[in-house]
């Protein structure tokens, strides 16, 4: 999947939630589609998945810190050897993508993002990006009928950021309700198709009014 000769990019979004594991899934089937994939963690998501899980599936450095105060491994991106300034990397993924994907999404990423709080990777990435944002919530039934997470998700809608409502079902809490994090597979159908299809490259034209005269 190309468009302009170069590989579409999405910017896949994972936050602190038990769902993240299904991050890796989500990254197979977008390679799957052809579409290259870069990862942005939040702090608490290392505490469900390994960068180097991601950033292996990925094929490509995962963003995991603002800084660059750490070393890591070769699929991390912490602005070490290899990894240039972390500093910038996150806003400079972000613009070259076509689309963030913020699966599993938090209510407390959803709050940064819907009062314009940017105190890590994730969140400062989709505030400095003008593409299109998805969302794929996960969390805690109780969670997900906050008021205050109502409510952000609902400035959320009317500034034009798109979500793939949660799910009902067994929730690893060992509660039964809403709040599950969509299958992989519908936050994937749902990315593709925001994505839209790639336009074919084009074949340099020339265009002439004929000769000059005075």
């Amino acid at each position: 999947m190309t468009e302009g000769g170069r590989n579409r990019r999405i910017v896949l979004g994972v936050t602190g939630s038990i769902a993240a594991y299904k991050a890796a899934e989500i990254v197979r089937l977008f390679r799957k589609a052809g579409v290259e994939v870069h990862v942005v963690m939040s702090p608490a998501a290392r505490e469900f998945i390994t960068p180097l899980t991601l950033g292996t599936l990925s094929g490509n450095p995962v963003t995991v810190d603002l800084f660059g105060n750490e070393t890591g491994g070769p699929y991390l991106d912490w602005g070490g050897e290899g990894g240039g300034n972390a500093g910038i990397r996150h806003i400079q993924t972000s613009r070259e993508a076509e689309l963030i994907v913020v699966a599993p999404a938090t209510g407390n990423l959803l709050g940064k993002v819907a009062h314009g709080i940017a105190d890590e990777p994730l969140s400062t990435a989709i505030r400095a990006s003008s593409v299109p944002v998805l969302f794929a919530p996960g969390m805690n039934t109780k969670m997900w009928e906050n008021p205050a997470v109502r409510e952000n998700v609902r400035i959320l809608m009317e500034r034009g950021y798109r979500f793939v409502e949660p799910e009902e079902g067994d929730l690893a809490c060992g509660e039964f309700g809403k709040g599950k994090m969509a299958d992989p597979e519908r936050v994937a159908d749902a990315a593709l198709r925001l994505l839209g299809p790639a336009r074919p490259d084009l074949p340099a034209i020339l265009v002439t009014a004929g000769r000059t005269e005075e």
